[in-house]
């Protein structure tokens, strides 16, 4: 009788289709892991805020490169002559008109043209960035350009150490960890260091979720007034936190009405957390309305604000409306109508993954908020991009959907090269046949 062995298969068939892309995925996750385990051994033993950091500075490095690449083919161009230096390279566009408002305030008087249509002026820009850089200019007799550099990069990389806090407050420190990854790379980032409200807004943005997601609803106060004063996200956040204190208030009547069977595990909202929660929620209100509201008192124009926006659209703000035109722009007139709807189908469903469900209410609903603001009031053009900055809690969501190294790699590896394309189609100046250039 012969030993016993292992059992055989009774026939031996070809192997299965995917083996081969199973066996080069296992490669590929091998490589980015060794890759991984020599440049990142040292760093793993580092404090969490100095592998974000160094997470972050290492981002930039490189997103400075590709600036400096990008600028020894920049040719002719408004601001400077050729092959423009880094600094002077990234001190263009929204940038130039932050340096105005901090050396020369916000007019008085809307300027109008021959036919006494409102005229581009610095009431678009929120005040915050440029009043921080005025106060920096004053302490230190540094230029404007010079300070304002210096407080995005600084926001930039407070932000991405707010982040990851965030993070970790829905997943462990590797996801948490490889989020912030993403955050600092994202195809957009470069943004972050350059002279715009980007990364102070973000600081700010992070911060209040952080406090709202700890249920501090009294401390987020101060820093939601300032983010209302840095960007327009006051409005989604008001009705991020609006419809949070209703739900939350539905939770506690719930679960006092079932005699406590409506918590499954979770603690629900004291009395006190609600009251704090509407307090919250009245003065998100009120700071989304603050910065049209001086406008108004300081032009006596009521509609001061949105008629300086609307004059770099072309037309006046109409709901809706610039998604359905884009869409039949881009898609014709039967597709174009019905692109809109598809969108917004293809978010809800994204809403609804499994990793996206792991946010947690609090960044679900503030993502939904937000993505509502841009379908309303947004006109989608190239700085739609940017603008897609305030959606980084997707970014955790993105690291949750695999373990795998490979895949997080190739993320990083696609965002750096998405980063390219940003820079050079966009940020770089290029003049259209009709005259201008599409901004960043």
């Amino acid at each position: 009788m012969p030993p016993p062995g292992p059992v055989q298969p009774a026939t031996a068939g070809p192997p299965s289709p995917d083996h081969g892309t199973r066996l080069v995925g296992t490669r590929l996750d091998r490589a980015f892991r060794t890759a991984a385990a020599r440049l990142g051994g040292p760093l793993v033993r580092w404090p969490w805020w100095a592998q974000v950091a160094a997470v972050y500075v290492a981002a930039r490095l490189v997103s400075a490169c590709i600036f400096m690449s990008a600028a020894l083919h920049q040719g002719f161009n408004p601001w400077f002559p050729a092959k423009p230096d880094y600094w002077n390279f990234i001190n263009i566009w929204d940038a130039r008109w932050y340096e105005s408002v901090m050396t020369g305030g916000y007019p008085t008087e809307l300027p109008v043209d021959a036919a006494g249509n409102v005229q581009e002026n610095t009431w678009a820009f929120y005040p915050l960035f440029p009043t921080l850089g005025r106060m920096l200019s004053a302490a230190t007799g540094m230029g404007p350009a010079a300070v304002l550099i210096l407080i995005a990069m600084l926001a930039g990389l407070a932000a991405s150490l707010v982040v990851y806090l965030l993070f970790r407050t829905r997943a462990a420190h590797g996801p948490a960890l490889w989020g912030a990854a993403f955050f600092s790379t994202f195809p957009v980032s470069p943004v972050l260091q350059v002279p715009y409200a980007e990364s102070l807004n973000l600081l700010l943005l992070a911060a209040a979720l952080l406090l709202v997601v700890r249920r501090h609803y009294l401390w987020a106060i101060p820093v939601v007034l300032a983010m209302c004063l840095s960007r327009p996200t006051g409005v989604p956040f008001a009705a991020t936190i609006g419809i949070l204190f209703l739900y939350r208030a539905g939770e506690a009547w719930f679960e006092a009405r079932n005699h406590g069977q409506a918590a499954k595990g979770r603690r629900v909202h004291s009395r006190n957390e609600l009251w704090s929660l509407a307090g919250l929620t009245a003065v998100s209100g009120a700071g989304a309305l603050a910065w049209p509201a001086v406008a108004w008192v300081a032009t006596g124009d009521i509609a001061a604000y949105t008629k300086t926006e609307t004059v770099w659209r072309g037309h006046d703000l109409v709901p809706f409306k610039p998604w359905f035109d884009t869409g039949v722009l881009l898609f014709g007139p039967v597709l174009g109508l019905v692109a809109p709807f598809v969108f917004v189908a293809v978010f809800g469903l994204l809403m609804a993954s499994p990793p996206v469900r792991r946010l947690g209410t609090e960044l679900r609903l503030w993502c939904v908020c937000y993505m509502g603001y841009l379908v309303v009031f947004l006109h989608p053009q190239t700085s739609t991009f940017r603008m897609l900055l305030p959606l980084f809690p997707l970014a955790l969501a993105a690291a949750l959907v695999s373990r795998s190294r490979a895949y997080r790699g190739a993320v990083i590896t696609m965002f750096v090269l998405l980063q390219i394309v940003w820079v050079v189609w966009l940020w770089a100046w290029a003049q259209l046949p009709g005259g201008g250039d599409y901004p960043p």
